[in-house]
Order: C-alpha cells, then sequence, then structure tokens
C-alpha cells in the first residue's frame, strides 16, 4: 500500500513561508506524479500544483503561480511544498497526492493517494 506522511505545516504571519514535506512509502516513488490539494473552511478541495514522475514538468494553479514552488527529490522519496509570500487565503488544510499510473501526467484526475493532511494558517 501507498503512505504517504506530512510536515511542515503551522501558523504563519502573512509574507512569510512555510516548506511542506511529503515523504512517500510503499511503491516505487520515482515512477509516479506528485501533488498538493488544500482545502479551505467551507469550501471545495483545490488543486495547488502538481509535479511528474522526474520533476521536469510542473502545474500550478493559478492563485499560487509564482509563489509557491513544488519540488521532489526521489532519492529521498519526497516532495516538498515551498510557500511564500503567504496569504490569509492560503489558509487549508494541505494535502499530498500520489498518482495511481506509472509515469502518468499529474492531472487531477489521477490523484488517488492521499496523505493526512496539515494545517497551514496565515494570519493577516
Amino acid at each position: 500500500q501507498v503512505q504517504l506522511v506530512e510536515s511542515g505545516g503551522g501558523l504563519v504571519q502573512a509574507g512569510g513561508s512555510l516548506r511542506l514535506s511529503c515523504a512517500a512509502s510503499g511503491r516505487t516513488f520515482s515512477a509516479y506524479a506528485m501533488g498538493w490539494f488544500r482545502q479551505a473552511p467551507g469550501k471545495e478541495r483545490e488543486f495547488v500544483v502538481g509535479i511528474n514522475w522526474s520533476g521536469g514538468s510542473t502545474y500550478y494553479a493559478d492563485s499560487v503561480k509564482g509563489r509557491f514552488t513544488i519540488s521532489r527529490d526521489n532519492a529521498k522519496n519526497t516532495v516538498y511544498l515551498q510557500m511564500n509570500s503567504l496569504k490569509p487565503e492560503d489558509t487549508a488544510v494541505y494535502y499530498c497526492a500520489g498518482g495511481k499510473r506509472r509515469f502518468n501526467a499529474p492531472v487531477v484526475d489521477d490523484f488517488g493517494y492521499w496523505g493526512q493532511g496539515t494545517q497551514v494558517t496565515v494570519s493577516s
């Protein structure tokens, strides 16, 4: 089975930064797309960013483009989300997500494995 373990969430002031990490186990990490989703209170789950198996292709939601950066270290089975210039509207539970099909593009429909979620709160 696939297990994703997240860390790095917390409380930060607007304009600050956080770095989320997601450690994967249970499969060949390097063959799968990874990504991050978030869900704010009372809102739908939102795609934030995805990264393909090699890290060579990334896809960002417009709301975070230029502020967030996804990366992966396949040797460590870990994906990261560097979040800069945080805004109060970034406040949400952030979920690490893993793709289901080997070497698939990091499209929303491919994600089917999920971390436990980590709370990110941005104060104004």
